[in-house]
């Protein structure tokens, strides 16, 4: 039996994203505008250095499925319901990728990331608010 080789990176992100569909920018913000949950996954220096989201639920990647589980004994108070839209946002828009394929195989069939990152989002001239010492 013949062993396929294993994915590169940039492979592995065209086959997790072929399973749903990404939003750029302006869509990411009607969404949160309608109900949608924007979450930032950033780590701690480039929210200090670049900001915050209005109303976007800090998530550190590695809590993500923790926090994000709405059957999870450690779920944020966000995490109602496996039919939750969720946009999840990194800096650039490569970890979120990985990050939302993560929720689908929780079950939150809806999640999704931003096209861009929150980079992309502040380039469009979106919401962006200091961030807080410690946040």
């Amino acid at each position: 039996m013949a062993v396929s080789a294993p994915a590169d990176i940039d492979e592995l992100l065209e086959q997790v994203r072929a399973g749903y569909t990404r939003v750029g920018p302006e869509e990411a913000h009607a969404a949160s505008r309608a109900g949608a949950l924007l979450v930032d996954i950033r780590y701690q220096a480039l929210r200090e250095r670049d900001g915050l989201i209005p109303g976007a639920l800090v998530v550190e990647r590695n809590e993500l499925e923790w926090r994000l589980d709405p059957r999870g004994s450690h779920r944020a108070p966000e995490a109602t319901s496996h039919d939750l839209q969720v946009v999840v946002i990194c800096n650039e828009g490569y970890a979120s990728s990985l990050a939302a394929a993560s929720l689908h195989a929780l079950g939150l069939h809806r999640a999704t990331d931003l096209t861009g990152g929150f980079q992309a989002w502040k380039s469009a001239g979106l919401p962006v608010t200091d961030s807080p010492a410690g946040v």
